[in-house]
């Protein structure tokens, strides 16, 4: 039987949403245990990793960063903050230099707040803030916190007012609130033009693959999933060398740490999480020392096979 679970690295197309993606893998791997790592925008295209079999359980420990290219339009306001949607108002905007427009951006680095877009995921009292949207609910949406890693100016084209970035942030970010608060910010108007991801939670478009080119080669698609092991490689390793140790293990039991072992390693922290192996390499699960740092607790077992 091929084994179904890891990691499908989906290069997502235009005007499909990520739901449609995971529809579409279920079908084509014939199995329900399917799940995305996080929504990308209909009109997003690049990068979206996809969880299959066990490896849905798995997200919460993948790296959260993501990266994208895209384009932000001075001039216009739309409802959904990209170009997309209806226009609410149009403006002319100012004349500025490739070294002012750096400096305003300094207002989108580092940890800022901002409101999601009305057209978004987020929940409002139970419902989408889309769903609100669609119905006309006056509703106000609260600042959230994000981080900004890396935001870089590629080039600013002063005539058509378009802005080519680069950004790497945290998960939540919506590049739609930047586009829209730096149209405000230089007293104009802004709007997301195109958007591309290019890495999400520790994957990159170098292992992304177009869902057409799956169904091409239907006879080897299990060569397309990324191991789930081979997504952690961020976090710390623990081996466990005999059958008592992971027999406590897959019974959901503590097992005890060799103090010299710990020691010889500075990676260990009590505070993050460490994936657990056997020594052929095949991935047990996911634990955390105690405070006293003697025994490791399992948070995440996998079966035995």
């Amino acid at each position: 039987m091929e084994n179904k679970d890891g990691f499908l690295v989906i290069n997502k197309d235009k005007g499909c949403t990520s739901h449609d993606c995971v529809k579409q893998i279920r079908k084509l791997l014939h199995t329900k245990k399917v799940g995305h790592t996080g929504t990308l925008d209909p009109e997003v295209t690049g990068t979206l990793p996809i969880a299959i079999g066990t490896a849905t359980r798995f997200i919460q420990y993948l790296p959260q960063g993501k990266t994208y290219i895209g384009q932000i339009k001075l001039g216009i306001s739309t409802k959904t903050d990209d170009i997309h949607g209806e226009i609410i108002n149009q403006k002319d905007w100012p004349k500025i230099s490739d070294e002012k427009l750096d400096q305003y951006l300094n207002n989108f680095r580092g940890k800022i707040k901002q409101i999601p877009p009305k057209i978004s995921s987020v929940h409002v009292n139970g419902e989408r803030a889309y769903q609100k949207s669609f119905k006309n609910e006056n509703f106000e949406l609260a600042p959230r916190e994000v981080k900004i890693d890396e935001l870089i100016l590629m080039k600013w084209d002063q005539m058509n007012g378009i802005i080519d970035i680069k950004i790497k942030c945290s998960s939540g970010t919506y590049i739609r609130s930047i586009a829209r608060d730096l149209g405000k910010i230089l007293s104009t108007e802004g709007c997301l033009l195109q958007l591309k991801r290019i890495a999400a939670c520790g994957f990159n478009e170098r292992n992304s693959v177009k869902i057409s080119d799956i169904e091409k080669d239907k006879e080897n698609k299990a060569n397309f999933i990324i191991p789930t092991i081979s997504a952690l490689d961020h976090i710390s390793t623990l081996v466990l060398s005999n059958e008592e140790e992971i027999n406590f293990w897959q019974t959901g039991r503590a097992v005890k740490i060799d103090i010299i072992y710990l020691k010889k390693s500075n990676s260990f922290d009590y505070k993050k999480p460490i994936k657990v192996i056997n020594k052929k390499k095949d991935l047990l699960g996911i634990g955390f020392l105690n405070q006293e740092q003697t025994n490791i607790n399992p948070k995440l077992v996998l079966n035995a096979r």
